[in-house]
């Protein structure tokens, strides 16, 4: 599944991080715990350079914690890297993002300007609710669907430290399948760029993989079928997804993922370190 879904926007997005990178003392990427590998932008790879790089993973408390354990480990062992996981109940970890950016850039810290991090984002990984969090106020809009952000903003957090927001960057496709599966299964893709019946065969091929557990007792099947396209119909089935007499399998698509991502199913990671991560398209 190839998804062609780059707005204008997000191009220019990309062309004002190459200009304000020169300017900037560290790099905050805001990545979903879910999909950590396949909701990074390899162009911010490409732009930073040598800046000091914080990945944070957001939402993880709808991810499997011993998989972002994992991925929090292999991101601190790359080149000039920290990693953190987040979530919306327990903001204090979030709140400590200001020192450990400051610990990253000791040598700036002792300067009178204050330190400034660029953050980043793609669409719907959770980035202006981190922004919120760290200002204490609502300062950066918030919504279920990608793409809020569309301006750049400077946000003072405090007297020392400074965020620079832009628009969330997504690129046009990746020559992997499977990461723009992920995205859309993940959410960080339009419900009019996807089609729910395909995503949804690709979401429970993969739960039937690593938690078919979850599936059969979410859904209450007993029996639940080893194949994706049998055990999607079992769900349509169960829970009335039919037109006429036939199963609407874009329906049934439909409520297995919203379902996943609200993290109904339990806590589900759709990739792992060390693999994944040498697959990006």
């Amino acid at each position: 599944m190839l998804i062609n879904w780059y707005p204008g926007h997000m191009e220019k997005a990309r062309k004002e991080v190459k200009k304000i990178m020169p300017s900037v003392d560290v790099v905050i990427e805001v990545l979903d715990a879910r999909l950590p590998n396949s909701s990074t932008n390899p162009m911010i790879e490409q732009l930073r350079g040598d800046k000091p790089y914080l990945k944070v993973l957001s939402k993880a408390d709808l991810a499997d914690p011993e998989i972002t354990e994992q991925w929090l480990a292999f991101w601190r062992e790359q080149r000039n890297t920290d990693a953190l996981a987040i979530t919306t109940q327990n903001v204090s970890i979030a709140r400590t993002i200001p020192d450990r950016v400051t610990k990253m850039v000791p040598e700036r810290s002792r300067r009178s300007l204050p330190i400034s991090a660029l953050i980043l984002g793609i669409p719907n990984v959770g980035k202006s609710t981190l922004i919120n969090t760290l200002v204490g106020r609502k300062v950066a809009s918030v919504g279920n669907e990608p793409a809020i952000t569309k301006a750049q903003q400077k946000i003072k957090v405090t007297d020392d430290f400074v965020l620079i927001d832009t628009p969330g960057m997504t690129w046009p496709g990746s020559k992997d399948e499977m990461i723009n599966y992920r995205l859309a299964a993940g959410g960080a893709i339009r419900d009019t760029a996807l089609e729910y019946d395909d995503v949804g065969i690709f979401a429970m091929d993969y739960l039937l993989q690593r938690y078919p557990h979850l599936v059969a007792d979410y859904f209450k099947l007993k029996n639940l079928s080893d194949i994706a396209y049998e055990a999607l119909e079992q769900v349509a089935m169960r829970r009335g997804c039919k037109q006429g007499r036939r199963v609407d399998f874009t329906r049934a698509g439909e409520l297995l993922v919203r379902e996943m991502r609200a993290g109904k199913l339990g806590r589900i990671s759709l990739e792992e370190p060390f693999v994944s991560y040498h697959q990006r398209g």
